[in-house]
């Protein structure tokens, strides 16, 4: 194995020294770069932290920029425009641990980030070490969230951006996509395709920070303020265990890493605790490997409603498997009918209107419990990682009113009293 002197480096990513292979730990200085050249293999960022604790934690701002110690960011990321996303609610969910037979659970719920989703996290690191970087363009591949995410980010900076998205899109996505007036391109095709051309261009354009493909390292990376604000919500503990939504399986990874690095620094003490990953059957290849006893995943054609999990060849995958098996954890899926449900139950038990991502943790949450999979005695969150305003077709045929009536108080009660 190859290293680098992780000190050279001349860039202000904060505590990050370098980029690291994961599969065979060659190290190279940190750049826009995201596999390895020795075995093809994804990088991620290498850390030299220095002394963090909850009380310098606590002391900073209400964003993720409170954990700008723990992140590949500059040392002065707040006085650039951002959107400044996190801190979002930790909801204890005590009626819909009852409907679902669970001692204690807790809903993160990522709806109330500036773009309505979790993606907001990732987008505010990958900007910042992009501009840290050298670029001057914000761009992606994306299944909805993170195209919203990337076009409001690059608005707030002053970036352009260039979005490319399924053709198939939901509408309200590719409306909140829109809005913010960037490049937005609809491709023909599903996910995968899409993010092939994105692949393709960034090889083309220097000046294009594409943040899940060129600067993916870094914007992976923002998925572990999720864990930090659970522990740190939880009141600096770990939950027993954790449900999270699947799609490249990055955000589930960067959470277990997110626990790992609070237990080795000492801003927690280093409970057990087990993952879980929540798919939708119409594209399930995690789960499918997972049940079968597989370290291979094989790519599917998605088939599903829950348009911002199909990702047919999730690039982290192998690595949600190593995850979910090292912690004694599990990766279900669930019909889109179930995702239906899931989003009725949450809604109806704790008023929180999740997209169709979340009804598939939701329902996933209460097969696990079904099956014995999840231990109903132990603390569980489970992460809600996007608005329903965004997926409104997803139930549009299944909810309204319970009927329409004259302007009468008889008419009303008459209603009421058929139940």
């Amino acid at each position: 194995m190859t290293s680098v002197d992780v000190q050279t480096s001349t860039l202000d990513l904060g505590p990050a020294r370098a980029l690291s292979c994961r599969e065979c730990g060659h190290q190279i200085p940190l750049a826009a770069e995201f596999a390895c050249a020795e075995c093809f293999g994804p990088l991620e960022v290498a850390y030299d932290f220095g002394t963090v604790t909850r009380a310098s934690i606590e002391a900073g701002p209400k964003s993720i920029w409170r954990y700008k110690g723990l992140l590949p960011v500059p040392a002065d990321v707040e006085r650039f425009p951002n959107t400044d996303p996190g801190m979002t609610r930790l909801v204890k969910a005590d009626r819909l641990a009852a409907a679902l037979g669970v001692k204690s659970l807790w809903v993160k719920d990522d709806t109330g980030n500036p773009t309505h989703s979790f993606k907001d996290r990732v987008v505010a690191v990958a900007l910042a070490a992009a501009r840290t970087l050298g670029f001057s363009v914000l761009a992606c591949p994306s299944t909805g969230n993170l195209a919203n995410a990337v076009a409001a980010a690059a608005a707030r900076a002053g970036w352009d951006s260039v979005v490319l998205i399924p053709s198939s899109l939901e509408r309200a996505k590719i409306l909140t996509t829109a809005v913010y007036d960037g490049a937005l391109i609809a491709v023909d095709g599903n996910y995968d395709d899409v993010n092939r051309l994105a692949t393709e261009l960034a090889g083309e354009h220097e000046d294009w920070a594409f943040v899940n493909v060129n600067v993916r390292p870094y914007y992976a990376e923002g998925s572990k303020t999720l864990g930090y604000e659970v522990a740190e919500q939880l009141g600096w503990r770990l939950p027993g265990q954790v449900v999270v939504p699947v799609a490249s399986g990055s955000q589930l990874t960067k959470v277990d890493k997110a626990f790992r690095e609070l237990g080795e620094l000492g801003l927690v003490e280093p409970t057990p605790y087990r993952v879980f990953g929540a798919q939708a059957t119409g594209c399930s290849p995690v789960s499918t490997a997972f049940k079968a006893g597989q370290d291979v995943i094989r790519p599917v054609k998605p088939d599903t409603i829950a348009r911002s999990l199909a990702i047919g060849a999730p690039a982290d995958g192998p690595y949600v498997l190593d995850s979910v098996r090292r912690t004694g954890g599990a990766v279900e899926d669930v019909t889109d009918a179930e995702v239906v449900e899931g989003i009725r139950l949450l809604a109806r038990t704790e008023g929180i209107f999740a997209e169709t991502a979340g009804g598939v943790t939701v329902a996933t949450a209460k097969k696990l419990i079904e099956t014995g999979q999840l231990d109903p005695d132990a603390d569980t969150v489970l992460l809600i990682t996007g608005d329903g305003l965004k997926t409104l077709d997803a139930v549009q045929d299944h909810i309204g009113p319970r009927a329409t009536i004259p302007p009468t108080a008889a008419a009303v009660h008459e209603v009421l009293n058929r139940g």
